[in-house]
């Protein structure tokens, strides 16, 4: 039997999720993907997942954070609310937070003061950081940097980066996690020569699902959407590259993350 997984990124608040959620858990649990950590976005988003961990507990964890779109709602409150859903034992991980200069749907200004209130809380608190970044990289591993002696462990959530983007990473010992992005032959095939490169210790997986349905997925979902049972498929494309196989690949991950959460 293979080992079970963990998929450390579910957007399962995701309102395409809205018909079926139990559903979906109880397919990727038939899948072999035992336990999910799903994302907090929001402040609102955050408090949902910590209600469906509490309908689903041990098998659901959640991570408490603003991420950079909706850094423009943090408030006087954001912190004291961010710090009472941390306080919660289902609260795995502070964030998504970090800096996205790609869109900019809160300036950057914004997105930086939500992101350093969120740093200071992975400091106080002890939990690691689920962190997101496009096209900021410079400057959110200076603030990591700043910081890096006072907070545990972070996770480059949904890697998609550049070899030179990964190592700024490494050199600051965050993990890396990869999603079906590496499934993609027109953005993700610059990757999978970089897989060889995280150490084995560091490697997480994620489907980040609604998102990010492998391209390669047969037969494709009918709805377009990404599930945590396609999980197992990530793994096998990353075995792939790594030349393990499929059974040590996953036991290493599995080892990996629930280090990484406390778990």
């Amino acid at each position: 039997m293979l080992p079970a997984m963990i998929d450390i990124g579910v957007n399962l608040t995701d309102k395409r999720f809205a018909d079926d959620r139990e559903a979906v858990i109880e397919r990727a649990r038939e899948a072999g993907v035992s336990r999910l950590i799903l994302t907090g976005t929001s402040l609102e988003c955050s408090e949902r997942a910590l209600a469906l961990c509490e309908r689903f507990e041990g098998q659901l964890y959640f991570t408490a954070g603003v991420h950079p779109h909706h850094a423009s709602e943090f408030g006087a409150d954001s912190q004291r609310a961010l710090e009472s859903l941390a306080a919660h034992p289902a609260c795995v991980a502070i964030g998504e937070t970090g800096l996205d200069f790609c869109r900019n749907f809160s300036t950057p200004a914004e997105q930086t003061a939500a992101f350093e209130r969120q740093l200071e809380l992975a400091c106080s608190t002890g939990l690691p950081l689920f962190l997101h970044e496009r096209e900021a990289h410079s400057r959110q591993l200076d603030m990591l940097r700043a910081c890096r002696d006072d907070f545990e462990r972070a996770v480059a959530h949904c890697f998609t980066g550049t070899r030179e983007e990964l190592y700024g990473y490494l050199d600051l010992d965050l993990h890396i996690g990869i999603t079906g992005w590496i499934c993609d032959e027109r953005r993700g095939a610059h990757l999978l020569p970089l897989l060889r490169d995280i150490p084995p210790g560091r490697l997480l997986l994620e489907t980040d699902a609604p998102y990010l349905t492998p391209r390669d997925l047969r037969p494709k979902p009918k709805s377009g959407r990404n599930e945590p049972a396609y999980l197992p498929h990530i793994a096998r494309r990353v075995a792939s590259e790594t030349g393990e196989t499929e059974a040590a690949l996953r036991a290493r991950v599995l080892a990996n993350s629930e280090a990484f959460f406390g778990l």
